[in-house]
C-alpha cells in the first residue's frame, strides 16, 4: 500500500492558505494545517475529509508557539512544509506616509517569521522533501515599478533571507520554493486582484509537485516559471 504523503500548511485558517488545504485534501494528502485562532471554514474542511486534516494552533510571529508545534510533531516526516502567512498594510503609502508599525509587521510577518520558522521546522523534512514559502512577484526587485512599496520590500526581503538560508543549509538536499502565486482575489488581494483562488492554487499546488526531489532554491510562479530576483 502506498504511504500518503503530507503537508504541513502553516498560516491555513483563510485565503490561500486555506485554499492549499483544500486543494492538498482534494488529491489524497494528509494536511496538518495551522491557524492562530479558531477557523469554521477549516473545521468543516475536518469534517468533509474525516481522518485526513489535523488543525494545530500556532501564531507564526511567536517563535514559541512555532516551538511547541515543533515538539508535538516530533517523530512526524513532512513531505512538503508549506509557510503561508502573511499580511498587507499601508499598501498605497511611502516611507514618509505609512505608519512605522505597519511597516514593522510586515516586515515581521512576511519576512522574518516565516523564514525563522523554516528553521525551526526543517528538521520534519527529510532529503528530497519540498519546503515552500508563498512570496509574491512584487517581491523582484528587477520588476518593481513603485506600486504596493512597503509590502513590496517586505517580500523582497523574505526572498533574501531565504537566499541566506538556502547558503547555509546547501547540504540538506530541500527543494526549497519561494512562491509566487499571482494576484489573486482574496480578503488581502482585494476584489481588483486578477485572479480567483480557482485560477491560482491548484496551478500553484501542481508546481510544489512538479518540484519535488528537485534540490536547491527557486523563485518561481504558478506556472513553474522562475522570476527575476
Amino acid at each position: 500500500m502506498e504511504q500518503q504523503s503530507t503537508v504541513l500548511v502553516l498560516g491555513a485558517s483563510r485565503g490561500l492558505g486555506l485554499a492549499l488545504t483544500e486543494e492538498w485534501l482534494s488529491r489524497g494528502w494528509r494536511v496538518i494545517a495551522t491557524v492562530r485562532r479558531p477557523s469554521d471554514q477549516l473545521d468543516a474542511l475536518a469534517a468533509r475529509f474525516a481522518g485526513r486534516l489535523e488543525i494545530e494552533s500556532t501564531d507564526i510571529n511567536d517563535a514559541a508557539t512555532v516551538r511547541s508545534l515543533r515538539q508535538r510533531l516530533e517523530g512526524r516526516g513532512l513531505d512538503v512544509l508549506f509557510v503561508n502567512a502573511g499580511i498587507a498594510r499601508a499598501i498605497e503609502e511611502s516611507p514618509v506616509s505609512a505608519a512605522e508599525a505597519d511597516f514593522l509587521d510586515m516586515m515581521l510577518t512576511n519576512a522574518f517569521s516565516p523564514v525563522r520558522s523554516v528553521e525551526l521546522l526543517r528538521d520534519l523534512v527529510p532529503s528530497g522533501g519540498t519546503i515552500a514559502v508563498m512570496t509574491s512577484e512584487l517581491g523582484s526587485i528587477a520588476n518593481a515599478n513603485g506600486s504596493w512599496q512597503l509590502y513590496s520590500s517586505s517580500k523582497a526581503a523574505l526572498n533574501m533571507l531565504m537566499k541566506g538560508y538556502a547558503a547555509q543549509h546547501a547540504g540538506d538536499g530541500h527543494a526549497l520554493l519561494l512562491v509566487a502565486p499571482g494576484w489573486v482575489r482574496t480578503e488581502m488581494g482585494g476584489a481588483d486582484a486578477l485572479l480567483s483562488i480557482e485560477e491560482s492554487i491548484p496551478l500553484v499546488v501542481d508546481m510544489v509537485e512538479a518540484n519535488r526531489g528537485k534540490p536547491g532554491l527557486r523563485y518561481i510562479d504558478r506556472f513553474n516559471r522562475p522570476l527575476p530576483w
